[in-house]
């Protein structure tokens, strides 16, 4: 495996693979830290999501509170993290619900999802790059943004999938 980019979160890698049938395919691959993922429910029928400016696709979109693991850390703890960062809420308790690979076609970057409930407001400590706004929504309220092609997040459709909620 050949090195050829390696970036402050991401490194890139051409590496050749014979397959089952023979052939010898070249992959390039984006080696990810991983990340967590967290469906915040503030009850049983509302949840927290949130409009953020995405610049690479040159777009706000919905999507539910998710972050890269940091070095050293569990997604468990990056969950914790990432929800009290992006929504300004700590969760008094976090169940795993599973887990998904985003773009396994290139990437290694693993999905860690997590429902987070009993929701305590805290000091929100958004980083200066991210550009977000808290949304509350009923789980109809999902179902027509999704509907109407307003979510379209992946990590995000497949969480809510996940609980139920599509």
């Amino acid at each position: 495996m050949k090195n050829v980019f390696k970036g402050k979160l991401l490194k890139v890698f051409v590496k050749k693979v014979r397959l089952p049938n023979g052939y010898l395919a070249t992959f390039e691959i984006i080696k990810h830290p991983g990340a967590a993922l967290v469906i915040p429910f503030l009850s049983k029928k509302k949840l927290i999501m949130l409009r953020q400016l995405r610049p690479v696709v040159g777009s706000y979109i919905y999507e539910l509170p998710a972050g890269t693991i940091d070095k050293g850390e569990s997604p468990l703890e990056c969950a914790r993290r990432e929800i009290v960062e992006e929504t300004g809420y700590s969760a008094g308790s976090m169940k795993r619900l599973g887990s998904i690979y985003p773009v396994p076609g290139y990437s290694t970057e693993k999905i860690v999802i997590y429902k987070a409930q009993g929701l305590s407001p805290r000091h929100r400590h958004a980083e200066k790059d991210e550009i977000i706004e808290l949304k509350i929504f009923t789980q109809g309220d999902v179902r027509r943004l999704f509907e109407s092609g307003k979510i379209v997040d992946a990590k995000t459709i497949a969480a809510l999938a996940y609980c139920g909620w599509l």
